[in-house]
Protein backbone atom coordinates (compact mmCIF):
# COMPACT_ATOMS: atom_id res chain seq x y z
CA UNK A 1 0.00 0.00 0.00
CA UNK A 2 1.26 3.44 -0.86
CA UNK A 3 1.54 6.58 1.17
CA UNK A 4 -0.96 9.34 0.42
CA UNK A 5 0.39 12.54 -1.10
CA UNK A 6 -0.27 15.45 1.26
CA UNK A 7 -0.50 19.20 0.73
CA UNK A 8 -0.18 21.42 3.80
CA UNK A 9 -1.78 24.85 3.59
CA UNK A 10 -0.80 27.27 6.34
CA UNK A 11 -0.06 31.00 6.16
CA UNK A 12 2.44 30.49 9.00
CA UNK A 13 5.47 29.37 6.98
CA UNK A 14 7.34 28.01 10.00
CA UNK A 15 4.40 25.87 11.09
CA UNK A 16 3.88 24.68 7.52
CA UNK A 17 7.54 23.67 7.19
CA UNK A 18 7.37 21.82 10.52
CA UNK A 19 4.35 19.77 9.43
CA UNK A 20 5.93 18.98 6.05
CA UNK A 21 9.16 17.93 7.79
CA UNK A 22 7.22 15.63 10.12
CA UNK A 23 5.49 14.01 7.15
CA UNK A 24 8.70 13.67 5.16
CA UNK A 25 10.44 12.00 8.13
CA UNK A 26 7.72 9.34 7.82
CA UNK A 27 8.36 9.10 4.05
CA UNK A 28 5.05 10.75 3.22
CA UNK A 29 5.31 13.11 0.24
CA UNK A 30 4.30 16.61 1.37
CA UNK A 31 4.02 19.96 -0.35
CA UNK A 32 3.90 23.34 1.36
CA UNK A 33 1.05 25.56 0.10
CA UNK A 34 1.20 29.19 1.32
CA UNK A 35 -1.87 30.71 -0.41
CA UNK A 36 -5.22 29.84 -1.96
CA UNK A 37 -3.87 30.70 -5.43
CA UNK A 38 -0.94 28.32 -5.02
CA UNK A 39 -3.37 25.63 -3.82
CA UNK A 40 -5.46 25.86 -6.99
CA UNK A 41 -2.34 25.63 -9.17
CA UNK A 42 -0.89 22.75 -7.15
CA UNK A 43 -4.07 20.64 -7.18
CA UNK A 44 -4.33 20.97 -10.95
CA UNK A 45 -0.72 19.88 -11.49
CA UNK A 46 -0.10 17.32 -8.74
CA UNK A 47 -2.14 14.37 -7.50
CA UNK A 48 -3.00 14.99 -3.84
CA UNK A 49 -4.95 12.66 -1.55
CA UNK A 50 -4.97 14.78 1.62
CA UNK A 51 -5.08 18.52 2.24
CA UNK A 52 -4.20 19.75 5.74
CA UNK A 53 -5.44 23.31 6.17
CA UNK A 54 -4.83 25.61 9.14
CA UNK A 55 -8.13 27.30 9.99
CA UNK A 56 -6.40 29.79 12.29
CA UNK A 57 -4.26 31.35 9.57
CA UNK A 58 -6.40 31.26 6.41
CA UNK A 59 -9.66 33.02 5.50
CA UNK A 60 -11.76 30.00 4.46
CA UNK A 61 -15.51 29.45 4.70
CA UNK A 62 -18.19 26.89 3.83
CA UNK A 63 -18.19 28.05 0.20
CA UNK A 64 -14.45 27.41 -0.09
CA UNK A 65 -14.80 23.83 1.15
CA UNK A 66 -17.92 23.17 -0.94
CA UNK A 67 -16.26 24.31 -4.16
CA UNK A 68 -13.02 22.46 -3.33
CA UNK A 69 -14.86 19.16 -2.80
CA UNK A 70 -16.99 19.72 -5.89
CA UNK A 71 -13.88 20.14 -8.02
CA UNK A 72 -11.83 17.45 -6.22
CA UNK A 73 -14.32 14.92 -4.79
CA UNK A 74 -11.60 12.41 -3.83
CA UNK A 75 -9.62 14.97 -1.81
CA UNK A 76 -9.60 14.27 1.93
CA UNK A 77 -9.53 17.47 3.97
CA UNK A 78 -8.03 17.69 7.46
CA UNK A 79 -8.33 20.93 9.41
CA UNK A 80 -5.93 22.15 12.04
CA UNK A 81 -6.99 24.71 14.66
CA UNK A 82 -6.42 25.95 18.17
CA UNK A 83 -10.20 26.37 18.54
CA UNK A 84 -12.39 23.40 19.36
CA UNK A 85 -15.54 24.79 17.77
CA UNK A 86 -16.12 26.54 14.44
CA UNK A 87 -19.84 27.35 14.19
CA UNK A 88 -19.22 29.34 11.00
CA UNK A 89 -18.00 26.11 9.35
CA UNK A 90 -20.88 23.87 10.43
CA UNK A 91 -21.73 22.77 6.87
CA UNK A 92 -18.10 22.07 5.98
CA UNK A 93 -17.47 20.15 9.20
CA UNK A 94 -20.49 17.95 8.55
CA UNK A 95 -20.01 17.36 4.84
CA UNK A 96 -16.55 18.15 3.50
CA UNK A 97 -13.95 17.85 6.27
CA UNK A 98 -12.67 14.38 7.19
CA UNK A 99 -10.86 15.25 10.42
CA UNK A 100 -10.30 18.18 12.74
CA UNK A 101 -6.91 18.16 14.40
CA UNK A 102 -6.03 20.24 17.44
CA UNK A 103 -3.03 22.50 17.84
CA UNK A 104 -0.41 21.69 18.81
CA UNK A 105 -0.53 18.87 16.27
CA UNK A 106 -0.44 15.38 17.74
CA UNK A 107 1.67 13.36 15.29
CA UNK A 108 0.14 10.03 16.38
CA UNK A 109 -3.34 11.33 15.58
CA UNK A 110 -2.20 12.69 12.22
CA UNK A 111 -0.56 9.40 11.22
CA UNK A 112 -3.64 7.47 12.38
CA UNK A 113 -5.82 9.50 10.00
CA UNK A 114 -3.35 9.22 7.13
CA UNK A 115 -3.18 5.45 7.58
CA UNK A 116 -6.98 5.27 7.59
CA UNK A 117 -7.16 7.25 4.34
CA UNK A 118 -4.55 5.00 2.72
CA UNK A 119 -6.51 1.89 3.77
CA UNK A 120 -10.04 2.97 2.88
CA UNK A 121 -9.29 4.98 -0.23
CA UNK A 122 -7.36 2.77 -2.63
CA UNK A 123 -8.06 5.35 -5.33
CA UNK A 124 -6.28 7.99 -3.25
CA UNK A 125 -3.34 9.50 -5.05
CA UNK A 126 -0.24 8.06 -3.43
CA UNK A 127 3.35 7.11 -3.85
CA UNK A 128 4.60 3.58 -3.47
CA UNK A 129 6.92 3.05 -0.50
Amino acid sequence: MGRPRVAVMDADKQNCRAICALLEQANIPAASIPTLKVLADHLQKEPVAVLIIDLDSLPVDNTFFRSLKKKYPDLHIFCLSSRTHHPELEEAMGSHICASLAKPLNSEELFYWLKAIAEIAPEAKHEEP
